[in-house]
């Protein structure tokens, strides 16, 4: 099930978006020499302002969406629930939210394949930008765009 969330539960938020990118991520920002940025992460998630989805299996809230002014702000499953399709439905849920946007961007790990993959197989590209992520080790952000076909 995907439904609507807020601010109210940026515990929970934190703590899918720290799950998945432990697991996710290791290879990127190794936890044993970049610890996670805990205060960053709650704090984003205690202020964002644009809409944010939850999926809930069996009661329990496995995964996470954000969107804001036609971006996707973040996409994070706990990798308990990797490939069992939360993820597909997030993102629908998260799209669908943004119907007067012709064009939607995400940044995503340049080292993040299996997000880029997913990304790719549901339409996005690359936009041919870049950028410079603050927690060290400062690894790239590639940009990509969804480009909506006009009805």
């Amino acid at each position: 099930m995907i439904r609507p969330s807020s601010t109210a539960e940026a515990e929970t938020h934190f703590a899918i978006q720290r799950a998945a990118s432990l697991a996710g991520f290791a290879h990127v920002f190794p936890p044993e020499l970049y610890p996670f940025p805990d205060e960053a992460v709650r704090r984003r998630w205690r202020e964002f302002s644009g809409r944010t989805f939850v999926a809930e299996r069996d009661g329990l809230a496995v995964g996470c969406a954000a969107v804001e002014h036609c971006w996707l702000h973040g996409l994070y499953v706990v990798p308990g629930q990797w490939g069992t399709g939360v993820a597909a439905a997030l993102h629908d849920a998260a799209v669908d939210a943004l119907p007067d946007c012709p064009e939607i961007r995400l940044w995503t790990l340049e080292a993040n394949e299996r997000a880029r993959r997913f990304y790719e197989r549901r339409g996005w590209r690359l936009n041919g930008e870049t950028r410079v992520v603050p927690f060290p080790p400062s690894p790239l952000d590639v940009g990509y765009h969804l480009v909506r076909e006009e009805p």
